[in-house]
């Protein structure tokens, strides 16, 4: 099938449109309760600490969540993963403590990895494969103009310190009643039985096909969440205000967008692995040039908007580069470890910077993100052992 039939041009896009939301969500709510914590006098440790919620979730409901999708198929998962993030969302202002707020964060992370491994899953399932760069560039672009927008609406919190998450509640209610538009659909079906033994015997079987896929969403977990929540923390304690905070976090995701579909592109065409290769030794240099720079925030934006060309685009250029290793009947699996990877990243980036800041104070917390990247381009120069090739 070389061209999607116009039920699947309408259920890409509604997928799309959801997944913006999601986006918006996740980057408006990382620094936003950084900026109340680090007001308030959280340490550095404990703001970071109480950030890993969201992926602590996401790692929890990860192993459960293939045998649900394959029972009962993506439209009730992309359902129940949506209604928990918005109503999530909405109970943040009714109580304003550290472990109420680490709760709500773990219920959003099990709703927003059941939204985000329903959609790419079915996204990569039904497109074509000389389309399938393009289509997950174009799903990562929604996911990125939906995380820039996110920081923009820190601001808000001065007028008062419930409003932007009620907003982000009422915008992804909006965008998931769209999935009523939609028919339900259900992965193919693999010889083995869904059973928990089955589901960490195609994960074995995944990761030897593609682990070095999962290299670029663990990098981009790591630089979402550590950028989103605790560069704040960071910058304020270098004299930037909130204003001028969403406006370089924003520049960071805005890279991103400019460079998702032209990067997705010139993987269909080059071959996924030279544009990974590229994109994160050229965030390396990006964030080695952004701590040299840090001094001027213009200069300093600018840096940022060029580290987002390059690594902005990583998650996505990560499902494309699994989607070409893996078996068709594992794609389910390799969806589901792109998450798993992307959450063990999240998770790493804000412990990891809390604790840098809080005992290397007189670094800049941009040449932790430096070294990062340059260690995982030096990995991801190595070769999976099996082999697996597409057919379109």
């Amino acid at each position: 099938m070389n061209q999607f039939t116009a039920l699947e041009k309408r259920r890409f896009w509604i997928l799309v449109v959801i997944v913006s939301i999601s986006g918006f969500s996740q980057g408006m709510l990382l620094p936003l309760i950084s900026v109340i914590f680090e007001q308030d006098g959280l340490s550095s440790s404990l703001n970071g600490l109480n950030a890993t919620g969201l992926y602590i979730g996401t790692l929890l409901i990860s192993p459960f969540m293939e045998q649900p999708l394959r029972r009962f198929g993506y439209k009730p998962i992309i359902l129940i993963g949506g209604m928990l993030v918005f109503v999530s969302l909405l109970l943040f202002p009714l109580w304003k403590s550290v472990v109420f707020w680490f709760i709500l964060r773990l219920f959003i992370g099990i709703g927003d990895h059941a939204l985000h491994f329903s959609t790419q899953t079915w996204i990569t399932s039904f497109s074509p494969q000389e389309r399938l760069g393009r289509n997950i560039a174009l799903y990562g672009l929604s996911f990125g103009i939906g995380f820039a927008a996110g920081p923009l609406f820190l601001p808000l919190v001065y007028i008062y310190e419930g409003l932007p998450f009620i907003i982000s509640g009422i915008l992804c209610m909006s965008a998931w009643s769209l999935i009523f538009f939609v028919d339900n659909d259900f992965p193919g079906h693999i010889h083995e039985t869904s059973t928990m033994r089955g589901t960490w015997a195609r994960f074995g079987a995944t990761i030897g096909f593609a682990w070095v896929a999962f290299i670029p969403p663990f990098s981009y977990g790591f630089l979402e969440s550590s950028l989103h929540a605790i560069f704040p923390v960071y910058a304020l304690r270098n004299d930037v205000n909130v204003s001028m905070v969403s406006i370089i976090l924003a520049a960071f995701s805005t890279g991103g967008i400019l460079s998702q579909l032209p990067l997705g592109a010139l993987s269909d065409r080059i071959g996924r692995k030279k544009v990974v290769l590229f994109s994160l030794f050229g965030g390396a240099f990006s964030f080695s040039l952004a701590a040299m720079l840090e001094n001027n925030v213009w200069t300093l934006i600018g840096a940022f908007l060029l580290a987002g060309l390059f690594v902005g685009s990583t998650f996505s250029l990560g499902i494309s580069y699994m989607a070409d290793l893996t078996p068709k009947a594992l794609l389910p699996s390799g969806n589901l470890l792109c998450g798993i990877f992307f959450s063990i990243g999240s998770l790493t980036g804000p412990f990891l910077g809390g604790v840098f800041l809080e005992y290397f104070k007189d670094f800049s917390f941009l040449w932790l993100i430096s070294l990062f990247l340059l260690t995982l381009s030096l990995l991801s120069l190595l070769k999976p052992k099996k082999q697996h090739v597409q057919s379109s």
